[in-house]
Order: C-alpha cells, then sequence, then structure tokens
C-alpha cells in the first residue's frame, strides 16, 4: 500500500512535467506562428489549449483524491498542496501561449510584430521557455540553486518589456498604427507573464523543500490570473 501510495506521488511530478513539455511546446510553436505568419501552427495551438486544461483537471483530481484517502502530512502533504497550485500556474502560462497564437491568428495576413521589434519579441519567448524549461527541471531535481536561474531569466523578460513600453510610448504617432500599438502591448505583457509563472512555479518548490511560507512573495510573480 505505501509502495503505491509513493509511486502516485511520482506520477503527481511526472504530471507536472508532462504539463510543462505541453506548455513549452505551445510557446514555441505560438511564436514560430507570430513572426512567421504560420497561420496553420497558430491554429494548431489554439486547438491543443483545451488539453492542457483538461491535463490540469485530471491532475488536480488526482492531487485531491491523494489527500483525501492518504491524509499526507510534512513533505507530501506540501507536494499536493503545492501541485495544485502549480498545476494552475502551467494552465494559464498554456492560455497566454494561445493568446500569443490569437495575435497571430488575428492580424494574419499583416505582420504582428513590427519589423523594429521582431528580434525583442523572439528574445522573450527564448527567454520566457528557457525559463519554463528550468522551473520544470526544478520540479524534477528539487534543486533550488537552479531556481535562482529562472528568476534572472524572468528579470530579463522584465527589462525587455520596458524596453519595448519605452520605446512605444517614445515614438512618433506614424511609427505604429493603433492596432499594432494595442497588439504588441499585449505580446510583451503576455511573454512577461510566462516568465511570472515560472517563478511561481520554482517557489512553489522552494515551499516544498524548505516549508517556509510563501507570504513574502511579490504580487506581480505570485498571482495567476492574468
Amino acid at each position: 500500500m505505501r509502495e503505491a501510495y509513493q509511486s502516485d506521488l511520482r506520477h503527481i511530478v511526472d504530471d507536472l512535467v508532462d504539463m510543462a513539455e505541453l506548455v513549452g511546446t505551445a510557446l514555441e510553436d505560438a511564436t514560430t506562428a507570430l513572426l512567421e505568419g504560420d497561420l496553420a501552427l497558430a491554429e494548431r495551438v489554439v486547438t491543443a489549449d483545451p488539453h492542457i486544461d483538461a491535463r490540469q483537471l485530471e491532475l488536480d483530481a488526482k492531487a485531491v483524491e491523494l489527500l483525501a484517502r492518504q491524509s499526507p502530512v510534512a513533505t507530501d502533504l506540501r507536494l499536493l498542496v503545492a501541485s495544485l497550485r502549480m498545476s494552475s500556474s502551467l494552465e494559464r502560462m498554456g492560455d497566454l501561449a494561445a493568446h500569443v497564437a490569437l495575435v497571430a491568428r488575428r492580424t494574419h495576413p499583416e505582420p504582428a510584430v513590427p519589423a523594429q521589434h521582431r528580434e525583442q519579441i523572439a528574445k522573450m519567448s527564448e527567454l520566457g521557455l528557457t525559463a519554463l524549461r528550468g522551473a520544470s527541471e526544478v520540479i524534477q531535481s528539487r534543486d533550488l540553486a537552479l531556481g535562482a536561474q529562472v528568476e534572472k531569466q524572468d528579470d530579463q523578460l522584465d527589462a525587455l518589456m520596458l524596453e519595448i513600453s519605452r520605446q512605444i510610448a517614445s515614438s512618433g504617432e506614424e511609427t505604429y498604427t493603433n492596432a499594432e500599438v494595442i497588439d504588441l502591448t499585449l505580446l510583451i505583457r503576455f511573454y512577461e507573464r510566462i516568465g511570472d509563472h515560472a517563478v511561481s512555479l520554482v517557489r512553489r518548490i522552494g515551499f516544498l523543500v524548505t516549508g517556509d511560507a510563501l507570504d513574502n512573495l511579490s504580487a506581480g510573480v505570485d498571482v495567476p490570473e492574468f
């Protein structure tokens, strides 16, 4: 019985890692669709998002069942509680990738990103993907030192978002159309929030490993609703 219980806990971790892989694929494909104007790929990302949602519901149901059936304590309890929050963050990251794909679909066949910002958006996506993959490794290894690298990548995402925002604000009216301003502002926010969710993931692992409360987290990082 105890061996089966430990196997169930390992499956919870495996499910989180699988979700992270699905989200990573969605993010990578969404950015490709955005920058290359690939309508079919954008549609694929949007269509795949409900599958990520379903995986969250399945994972949460498993966690709740274990909580009710096994009455876990200490680290096991923290794992199950943290998994419920982490699955929510991963689901939101999947939604954000789908939002990127929706921008690509809405603007097609026109370029979704002005030429002067393509490199910056590609970099934001790269940083978000690296942060997500780093968070996935932390979930598997519980290596908190690696989690510090994820936070650095999030800082770089924040800096890029501010850089693009300032460039938009300081430009003349002839530089962008109103639609471009709206889309670009949304896109940089989507990517920035992906980084925030990656940080939230590694901080949940910090809670799991140390048992320390999360009260000192900033609202900008630890709010998974956007």
